[in-house]
């Protein structure tokens, strides 16, 4: 059975939470637990040790997803908050997610990074993001919604030739969900842009030199079962799988 170890979201002490109010948290959202479990794959969900310990655990897996959420911290990519108490993300989360990538990196296990994720393998590359699209660039168009959700879509364009065209081959219109307010500014070292916003440019994929890394902006995970005009979330999760079997 292969083991597809999956970066945990954290919640922090909060003594007002009902649940658990003075403890940390560690989970996973529960459309990507299911995206990751199909045809009989085990999802793990990673615990924070150190690297050290977290190693073990690291070498019996066999890929690794990074799974959206929180912010990441502008510190993380040698930036500090354009706005004074905005967006400050999450710069524990991120020093976490860092190890394990770092460590999948450097083994050469396969790694499907998901928003947040696709912006954190951005930033591991030497990139850096736009702390809000909204405020540093006027021409984007909406990519957050938090009535809409993941219900608020636009169209991407894929660069042909390229990895997301081999996998979608076929397709005249490619649309996807867009639940992000930050979004990968400066490309990362080594990393190949696989398509971008239609209306306005924003990176939507990227893949690293040696094809092991895939990150993609949008939630696919949201998108199973949905059909047309979404894009199809399996095909992404198929390469993925596939790459994992071939390592």
């Amino acid at each position: 059975m292969l083991k597809i170890g999956i970066s945990a979201c954290f919640m922090y002490k909060e003594p007002t939470r009902i649940v658990f109010g003075p403890k940390n948290l560690a989970y996973v959202e529960c459309d990507m637990f299911n995206y990751v479990s199909q045809k009989g794959i085990l999802p793990v969900l990673l615990p924070d040790l150190p690297i050290n310990q977290l190693g073990e655990i690291l070498d019996e897996l066999d890929g690794f997803v990074f799974q959206g959420g929180t912010d990441l911290a502008p510190e993380t990519y040698n930036e500090t908050p354009i706005v004074p108490g905005k967006w400050l993300g999450d710069a524990y989360r991120d020093a976490y997610e860092l190890r394990i990538m770092d460590y999948a990196v450097q083994k050469g296990k396969p790694i499907f990074a998901i928003c947040r994720g696709f912006q954190l393998m951005n930033v591991y590359f030497g990139g850096s993001l736009f702390q809000d699209i909204a405020t540093q660039k006027s021409t984007a168009i909406q990519h957050r919604d938090a009535d809409k959700y993941d219900a608020l879509i636009h169209e991407i364009v894929i660069e042909k030739g390229k990895t997301l065209d081999e996998i979608y081959q076929g397709v005249d219109r490619a649309v996807v969900n867009s639940v992000h307010h930050q979004g990968v500014k400066q490309v990362g070292d080594g990393l190949e842009i696989l398509a971008v916003s239609k209306e306005d440019g924003i990176v939507e994929a990227l893949q690293n030199k040696d094809g092991n890394a895939l990150g993609v902006q949008w939630h696919p995970e949201f998108s199973v079962g949905k059909g047309a005009p979404l894009l199809d979330p399996l095909k992404l999760y198929d390469y993925f799988i596939e790459k994992v079997k071939r390592q």
